[in-house]
């Protein structure tokens, strides 16, 4: 079993990788094969709606100028996706944007390849906007036909500076539950 985490925050080991972290260690402790894709930061071109997808049907994108392939062919064989992003003006970073954007089209185009894979957001917030960052990517899960859980609360953590969403602890007791409701789904699906 394989677990993906794409990271949607410029900062490396800030709030949204920490949330990430508690998310997976319950799946990492029953033996799931992880890893965390940081996409923040990296040149992302959104989606130019060209539709050689459609035409190749080769789980690629025919933009070939970022890591998006690498990233989709990588997702094409996990399990779990976790979306994660912190919040930026009441949304997503654009990086995640342009990333769901193209993963959708080429799963698309693909015989749905994210349908019935297990899908989960995640979201760092200083404040306030979280749950329209939230439902971004929980439409993306939902219209894409992947099965989601709930937890005890949003999927999201409260924090600014680096580090300090460890301080919000019904955050981080949200994160956890994640994990295993998660965990638990898992061995009922597959």
């Amino acid at each position: 079993m394989k677990v993906i985490a794409i990271n949607g925050s410029p900062r490396k080991n800030g709030n949204t990788q920490k949330l990430i972290q508690h998310v997976m260690e319950p799946l990492i402790g029953d033996g799931f094969e992880s890893e965390i894709i940081q996409i923040g930061g990296l040149s992302i071109r959104g989606c130019s709606a060209c539709m050689k997808c459609k035409e190749s049907k080769d789980l690629k994108c025919s933009i070939h100028t970022d890591a998006i392939n690498d990233i989709i062919a990588k997702v094409y064989q996990s399990d779990i996706l976790l979306l994660a992003s912190p919040t930026y003006f009441a949304d997503i970073t654009s990086e995640m944007k342009a990333f769901i954007d193209r993963l959708g089209y080429v799963s698309n185009a693909n015989g749905r390849f994210l349908e019935r894979k297990i899908g989960s957001p995640i979201v760092a917030v200083r404040r306030g906007g979280s749950i329209h960052a939230f439902d971004s990517m929980m439409h993306f899960i939902h219209i894409q036909g992947m099965i989601s859980i709930g937890s005890t609360y949003w999927n999201m953590g409260i924090g600014r500076n680096p580090g300090e969403v460890e301080q919000d602890e019904e955050g981080i007791r949200n994160m956890k539950n994640l994990g295993q409701s998660l965990l638990w789904l898992s061995k009922k699906v597959f």
